[in-house]
């Protein structure tokens, strides 16, 4: 009996042994692993690209006229919150964009009130179109200088430099209302209204882009935030850099842009696709095209991530950077003629 129970122990003591080897061998089997998943991860999400020649776009976009279109919508026209507001506003994006073509007023009612998309377009019809958008209403009567009179005031300057050029491809750009509370993620914001109709009508977007508060930089160190901690590894913790945002079906048009804006810019350009889960990747009105099936992706100073006057009364135009707003403009309009122009940057 002794024997036998002895057997058993040694038996038991082996087996114990023979667990601990093969656990340890897993374990070096995934630290192994580990760093090529980490690699693999980081390059899905950041699609790093290979330092290219820089060239020069002659786009002669001004930040003076930036400053001025911005210091207009954001302090000396009333708050763009109410509808009286918003037609101001409106009123004086038509104006500009008069200038270079024909504008559409594109209406739609909301709550028994009266609000205008509008949109002007460049090149000749095709099948397909790209679309920039940017959303001209603030939130709650505030300001609103990088959210989003930037933004507007970058559509207002392609206007001025796609008129300059032969396209190949339609490219329409729309100002966008109601893309703040309470009408955010509702079927009431102008960019859904807009996306929805463009599928409705059975017109194809090659792609969208929503600029995004494109005004404010930063290069102190830790002067960018990150809704992840490990993501500053990733980038950079100076607020120095435009981003280009997408979910996880965007990568090759994120890729494409990025590439398109790097080639013109000395401003660093970063990117990242990510899903909804992450905070602020679907914080536009690129949202609703993607709800459409519509390829889309925002460009961004990353908003609240650095501009801590993000919907607060200091978002005002004199913290802006129009000399950095005027590089993304130009990467911008890098990005249109590559995709719809004979004449390439």
């Amino acid at each position: 009996m002794n024997a036998s129970i002895g057997n058993r122990e040694r038996k038991s003591s082996m087996g114990r042994i023979s667990i601990k080897h093969k656990l340890i061998r897993s374990l070096g089997e995934v630290a192994l692993v580990l760093p090529f998943l980490v690699a693999g991860l980081w390059f899905a999400v950041t699609q790093p690209l290979w330092q290219s020649d820089k060239i020069t776009v002659s786009s002669s976009i001004s930040p003076e006229r930036l400053q001025a279109h911005v210091r207009k919508l954001s302090a000396e026209l009333p708050p763009r919150t109410f509808p009286d507001n918003l037609d101001a506003s409106a009123a004086y994006i038509r104006e500009q964009w008069a200038a270079f073509g024909k504008v559409q007023d594109l209406p739609f009612a909301v709550d028994g009130e009266t609000y205008h998309n509008l949109s002007i377009t460049f090149g000749s019809e095709t099948p397909t179109r790209i679309v920039i958008g940017a959303h001209y209403d603030a939130y709650d009567e505030l300001p609103g200088a990088d959210d989003n009179a930037s933004g507007i005031a970058g559509l207002l300057e392609l206007a001025r430099l796609l008129s300059q050029v032969p396209l190949t491809q339609q490219v329409e750009l729309v100002a966008f209302t109601l893309e703040e509370p309470p009408y955010f993620r509702t079927a009431n914001m102008g960019s859904a209204v807009h996306a929805k109709k463009l599928l409705e009508n059975g017109d194809k977007v090659e792609l969208m882009i929503a600029l995004e508060m494109i005004g404010y930089y930063d290069d102190t160190p830790h002067s960018q935030d990150f809704p992840l901690p490990l993501m500053e590894y990733a980038y950079s913790n100076r607020g120095n850099f435009i981003a280009v945002v997408g979910n996880l079906s965007s990568m090759g048009i994120v890729r494409d842009t990025k590439a398109s804006m790097r080639r013109v810019m000395a401003m660093p350009v970063y990117s990242i696709n990510a899903p909804w889960l992450i905070p602020g990747i679907d914080f536009s009105d690129h949202l609703n095209f993607w709800q459409q099936g519509f390829p889309a992706l925002m460009i961004t100073d990353t908003a609240f991530y650095r501009n801590h006057a993000y919907h607060h009364r200091e978002d005002t135009w004199e913290r802006l950077d129009y000399t950095k707003m005027a590089e993304v403009v130009t990467g911008v309009f890098a990005v249109i003629l590559d995709r719809a122009s004979a004449v390439k940057p």
